[in-house]
């Protein structure tokens, strides 16, 4: 696949966060975009704005026949019939995967992987390079709030990806610098095991390239198997790490910290976002642009100038009487640290959690931890559970997690969460999940305020 020789390019599933990158990559190159997904969105309208041509019907007539090159998502199912029409023509189809791969053997690139956190610690790699005037082309998987956007581009031939677990898609990148957060058991749909998946991210330090270096966390389960030529570890707050945070202050729903290392150190750190998880988030990205030897100056200046990224703490409302934060959280882990954060910064404040279980496969495999999680909270509302690709499967519902709860829960449609929201004080609202129920932030908001 030569990136340089492709003029039409057509997306099956363009609408996903991480193939709008893609193709906003393509686009900002002068290649004619066009595709496919299942319904508009506030994303598709932006890329149709941009010039790229989407329909929302699964129609062989309306594809391109001119493509040089047909992108589709893994949540495609393989009866698609554009999908089945491009493969029975010939035509050469990769998934997003093999396109990352491609940009991988090309560019320096820098590759975030980990079961929670890569997404943020991917945009605070890639606002730290860009506001610092290094520069670097960005592959996200959420929306910068910084930039309004996944991708943007620059001349610097450097590359910063989020590294996508789901069906082992990450495999083959090929980094420079790979960071890895987490390893935590997900997506056991795709990997049968826990300790299935753990070989997976072992496997991808080893496709770290020679004389390549890995940023994990300090602690990581089987962290002894990873591999690479040079090796550093980074933590919230243990001085065993490599790097870690010291004199952690809450100010103001953010935090000001120094960021030690065993031979430099950055004082006066100022991030202007909540969660203590995106202490340690920062800390990783901190020491990234330290590697590609970025001044102290620039990097303090840029992390204050961090704006966060959309569904990931994000500060729907802040003031006096009234907190609301929205958030992706959909991981038992995740949960944790995004309520015990909240309650940390806004001590005092009955904390409401409304949260979206998103597929069925993990709320059964996880349930025992989704409930511990919310139980941290001092109510919980469920919704229904999200399937995104998923069919449903018998007996698992919300009401298994209801049944766990250890403080109040109800379970309710999302349409009636407004209702119940005017009758209801939530000095501290908290909704989460990674399925639709984005869509009730704007109105939450306008009912709050």
């Amino acid at each position: 696949m030569d990136l340089n020789n492709i003029q039409r390019v057509y997306f099956i599933g363009i609408g996903g966060i991480g193939m709008s990158a893609i193709a906003r990559f393509f686009n900002e190159k002068g290649v004619a975009v066009s595709g496919y997904d299942r319904t508009p969105t506030a994303l598709t309208k932006q890329l149709e704005a941009e010039g790229m041509q989407i329909h929302y019907t699964d129609d062989i007539n309306a594809l391109d026949q001119k493509a040089n090159l047909v992108v589709y998502t893994p949540a495609i199912p393989a009866t698609h019939e554009e999908l089945k029409w491009y493969r029975d023509h010939g035509f050469e189809v990769v998934k997003r995967s093999d396109v990352l791969q491609e940009i991988t053997r090309s560019l320096f690139a820098i590759t975030v992987a980990g079961t929670h956190g890569k997404t943020t610690v991917s945009t605070m790699i890639a606002h730290l390079l860009t506001d610092s005037g290094y520069g670097c082309n960005a592959f996200l998987g959420g929306i910068s709030v910084n930039y309004d956007k996944n991708f943007w581009s620059s001349d610097k031939q450097v590359a910063v990806i989020e590294a996508d677990e789901y069906d082992r898609s990450f495999l083959k990148l090929s980094p420079d610098i790979a960071i890895l957060t987490a390893m935590d058991a997900d997506h056991l749909d795709i990997y049968g095991t826990p300790e299935a998946m753990e070989e997976a991210f072992i496997t991808y330090t080893h496709n770290i390239k020679p004389n390549g270096t890995l940023i994990a966390k300090f602690g990581l389960h089987r962290g002894n198997e990873l591999k690479a030529d040079n090796k550093l570890l980074y933590s919230l707050q243990n001085d065993a790490a490599n790097a870690y945070a010291a004199n952690i202050r809450m100010i103001n729903g953010g935090y000001e910290f120094d960021v030690m290392q065993q031979d430099w150190m950055i004082d006066n750190i100022r991030l202007h976002i909540g969660g203590m998880h995106n202490v340690e988030n920062v800390v990783a990205a901190i020491t990234v642009a330290h590697l590609l030897g970025i001044s102290a100056d620039k990097i303090r200046a840029a992390v204050e100038s961090f704006k966060g990224i959309k569904r990931r703490f994000e500060y729907v409302i802040k003031n006096d009487h009234q907190v609301y934060i929205d958030d992706y959280a959909h991981h038992p882990e995740e949960l944790r640290a995004l309520i015990t954060s909240a309650k940390a910064l806004f001590p005092g404040r009955r904390c409401t959690v409304i949260f979206q279980p998103h597929l069925f496969t993990r709320t059964r495999d996880l349930a025992d931890g989704f409930a511990e999680s919310l139980s941290l909270a001092d109510e919980v509302v469920l919704l229904p559970i999200y399937p995104a690709r998923e069919l449903p499967i018998e007996g698992v519902t919300s009401e298994i997690l209801a049944a766990k709860i250890t403080v109040p829960v109800q379970i309710m449609q999302k349409e009636e969460v407004l209702d119940w929201l005017k009758k209801t004080p939530v000095p501290l609202l908290i909704t989460a999940g990674a399925g639709d129920i984005d869509q009730l932030k704007g109105p939450i908001s306008q009912l709050l305020h």
